[in-house]
């Protein structure tokens, strides 16, 4: 991370290797538990019929996505600690000049950049791939089901970008309180330290009200989709009671996991303006110093 900026794309870059081992194993685990609800919808028709080859399928494949799972989450928490201590060293080396408060603040954000890489960012290629699978899987049922899966999702993207740069904006608001809060305190002035705190308590409000009204308007679309979906199922097609299951399961995986986009969308713009300011004049100009 020498010389170069403190980044997603920088921690990516540096521990290539590292990540890669996760997130195959992450590709793994979604791909195993995506195809749950489908093995289900078999389970279920062969138990109707007194058949039991897809249940102990199924059982093995819940099985294999337990041992990936727990292996992978051992896996994460040594790696991505291991890149914590990295960047606050690289961030402590760079940034002798600031004031403490504001290095204080700056080294928990950094910590947000690597908590995007082992929480948010798998969640997003985890999720991906559960849109993809769940997508096919609805069309081979029906391409209308695809077509408005496709259509919920349009309506999401642009339900966020109407709430892009309030997030940016309140995110920037509340890291530049953030980055005070040392001297505050330092100051021991009792009235000071409250007033610190209501403002960064109206900001956080704030954001949420701002979140709470975005995931209202999302839900909305992807509710709808289920809606339909479910409606199209029972009066427009001819299918067995474990499709009809299969069908509703793979629409609310879709929207379970359309939801990530969101919260993925959101982290980067919190992350942008955190890099943004870890990357700032002053910050260069403490290091060079």
């Amino acid at each position: 991370m020498k010389g170069r900026d403190l980044t997603v794309g920088t921690l990516l870059t540096a521990y290539a290797r590292r990540i890669s081992l996760t997130w195959l194993m992450i590709l793994c685990e979604t791909v195993l538990a995506a195809l749950i609800p489908l093995f289900i919808g078999f389970a279920i028709d062969g138990l109707l019929a007194a058949e039991h080859d897809a249940f102990w399928k199924l059982a093995v494949l819940m099985g294999g996505l337990i041992a990936v799972a727990v292996s992978r989450r051992i896996y994460d928490t040594r790696v991505y600690g291991t890149i914590r201590v990295d960047l606050g060293k690289a961030q402590t080396e760079r940034s002798t000049g600031l004031p403490v408060s504001t290095l204080n603040a700056r080294i928990g954000m950094g910590r947000e950049l690597v908590d995007f890489l082992e929480e948010t960012l798998p969640l997003a290629v985890g999720s991906a791939v559960h849109l993809v699978i769940a997508v096919a899987i609805l069309a081979a049922f029906s391409p209308v089901l695809a077509l408005a899966a496709g259509a919920a999702a349009a309506g999401m993207v642009l339900v966020y970008t109407l709430f892009h740069r309030r997030f940016y904006r309140l995110n920037g608001e509340l890291n530049q309180e953030t980055e005070r809060q040392v001297d505050i305190l330092g100051e021991g002035r009792v009235r000071a330290a409250v007033a610190h705190f209501l403002r960064i308590r109206r900001l956080e409000v704030r954001l949420s009200d701002a979140e709470a009204v975005l995931y209202g308007a999302v839900f909305v679309v992807l509710l709808a989709l289920i809606l339909f979906n479910l409606w199209f199922a029972t009066t427009a097609l001819t299918v067995s009671t474990g499709t009809v299951f299969s069908i509703v399961s793979y629409s609310w995986e879709f929207v379970e996991s359309a939801l990530a986009l969101p919260m993925t969308l959101q982290s980067w713009t919190r992350l942008s303006e955190i890099a943004r300011r870890l990357n700032s004049r002053d910050a260069l100009a403490a290091a060079e110093s």
